[in-house]
């Protein structure tokens, strides 16, 4: 087995959460190409790159782009992600930089969740993690947009919780909005506000969780550098990582 594959535990996990092969042509073998997709992802390569022992590139990258589109790499995440209590939810964003191959998008083509701000053309990852530090929830926007106007459309999606955030989220509307579902927010106040909310430090304490997870995702070369020009496939392999992380977690608690 090679360096990235995934393990015949990690496989197992993943092979039913995959869609049933159609009538017609036979798919060529689902875990070959998902470890070819894992190579790139970890790596950083380009998809002509691949190893000879994963097969033709363009059957790889084909699957990989075809999937992306009908949602299914971000529906096996989800899929893992639902076994997560989520008694806690931390919430954070990481910028990447975009490359100049990310950059080659047409104009009249939907959203590609790139901006401009201070480092370049960058894509902001958000993403919200569990108590144990697991990926729930994960959205791109491009790199200047607010995290506080982004957090409640990250959290809407997810059951009331106890939402722990630093002061960049810090906000009385998301606060609110936080109370109004039933969950509670662990959001430090900005040092110039005067009235300043009272926080238990040992839940803010795990906020860190949050942080070592982008860690994790940053090594995903593919993922610390943006290369896809549509947000659907970056997104798509953001989910593809977030998933690894999930299988290893699960295999490790076995």
């Amino acid at each position: 087995m090679a360096r990235y594959d995934l393990s015949d535990e990690e496989w197992r996990l993943v092979e039913p959460l995959l869609p049933r092969p159609g009538r017609g042509k036979r798919r060529v073998d689902d875990r070959r190409v998902v470890n070819g997709i894992f190579y790139v992802l970890r790596t950083g390569a380009p998809w002509r790159d691949l190893p000879e022992r994963y097969g033709p590139c363009t059957t790889i990258y084909n699957r990989f782009n075809r999937w992306s589109k009908r949602g299914i790499w971000l529906k096996i995440f989800e899929e893992l992600a639902c076994r997560s209590p989520q008694s806690m939810q931390l919430i954070d964003s990481s910028i990447v930089r975009a490359h100049q191959h990310a950059a080659g998008g047409k104009k009249g083509d939907a959203d590609h969740a790139i901006g401009r701000s201070r480092g370049g053309l960058t894509t902001k990852i958000h993403a919200v993690v569990d108590q144990d530090g697991l990926p729930v929830k994960l959205m791109l926007t491009p790199g200047q947009a607010s995290d506080k106007t982004t957090a409640p459309l990250l959290l809407a999606a997810l059951p009331p919780s106890q939402v722990v955030a630093d002061r960049g989220y810090d906000s009385m509307a998301l606060v609110r909005f936080v109370a109004e579902r039933g969950g509670e927010a662990h959001i430090p106040t900005q040092s110039r506000v005067r009235l300043q909310r009272s926080i238990s430090r040992d839940i803010y304490r795990q906020r860190n969780l949050v942080e070592r997870f982008f860690c994790k995702l940053k090594q995903f070369r593919r993922i610390a550098t943006r290369f896809d020009k549509h947000a659907t496939n970056f997104l798509a392999a953001i989910a593809l990582a977030s998933t690894r992380i999930w299988l290893r977690a699960i295999e490790s608690a076995l």
